[in-house]
């Protein structure tokens, strides 16, 4: 199936207003680097200081609102960093402890269904508890009614990072069943690609945490659960595209870092 030419267009704008938007408000920390400006000079140091800048933030900066664009079209809502609500009630607070224990202690393996189930159970039970949950990155509506929250993480979280991330969606789906104890509400953890290609992606570290085939989207799975078949192809071609049509702009950029008399090194 994959993206229609309109489709390609908004995810090549998103991309371009991102990309001149990072030029115009980025600059490069002064740090004395001498051995290295000497070596690579001023220019590649500054290319390289914006990569880690934009590689620290793509996701919030780039594959978010990619994400969101790609979905529209096929979602009843797509939108990101999203609250899922503020309250959870007691009883489903010791309902996610006592998941979470279970979990850690390998008494029980993860089973989304089961411990969604068990949260609904008890998600109006007790006394309500205010609380500040982790924003959502990405709230799907379909349209038949179903919600699905996701975290957008585009390094490769080790297994703690896994378990604080469990207990977040856990939350998630807490606090959204807290407002309508009905919702068919879930929740998964997106990694936009697979560091480890063309290997599998490496799951070891976190099975016994995730139910990995429900609440693990990596690469061509993730894309192509919000754009259909083939998405994650053509996401890549646009990207691909959009560098080559910024190409001398990132070059005249950049090259403006070489020409500089500055008393500050980077």
């Amino acid at each position: 199936m994959g993206l229609t030419k309109e489709q390609s267009g908004n995810v090549e704008q998103v991309l371009k207003v991102t990309l001149r938007n990072k030029f115009k408000n980025y600059s490069p920390e002064p740090a004395s680097m001498p051995f290295y400006t000497k070596l690579l000079g001023k220019d590649r140091l500054a290319l390289y200081s914006f990569i880690q800048s934009l590689i620290t933030n793509f996701g919030e900066a780039v594959f978010e609102p990619v994400a969101v664009s790609l979905a529209s079209p096929n979602f009843k809502q797509a939108k990101s960093h999203v609250k899922s609500g503020d309250t959870i009630y007691e009883g489903a607070l010791l309902q996610i402890q006592q998941i979470m224990d279970n979990l850690m202690t390998a008494s029980e393996s993860p089973d989304k269904i089961k411990e969604i189930k068990a949260i609904r159970a008890v998600c109006q039970t007790g006394l309500p508890r205010k609380v500040k949950p982790t924003l959502v990155d990405l709230f799907l509506e379909t349209y038949d009614n179903k919600i699905f929250l996701s975290d957008i993480k585009t390094a490769k979280p080790n297994a703690g990072g896994f378990k604080e991330l469990k207990r977040t969606m856990l939350e998630w789906i807490a606090t959204t069943l807290a407002i309508n104890p009905e919702v068919d509400v879930s929740a998964f953890i997106s990694i936009p690609y697979n560091p480890y290609e063309p290997k599998p992606y490496n799951r070891w570290t976190i099975r016994g945490m995730l139910d990995l085939p429900n609440e693990l989207k990596v690469g061509a799975e993730f894309w192509d659960f919000l754009g259909g078949d083939g998405a994650y192809k053509d996401i890549l071609d646009c990207f691909e595209h959009v560098g080559i049509e910024l190409r001398d702009e990132i070059d005249a950029h950049f090259a403006k870092f070489s020409n500089r008399e500055e008393t500050t090194e980077l």
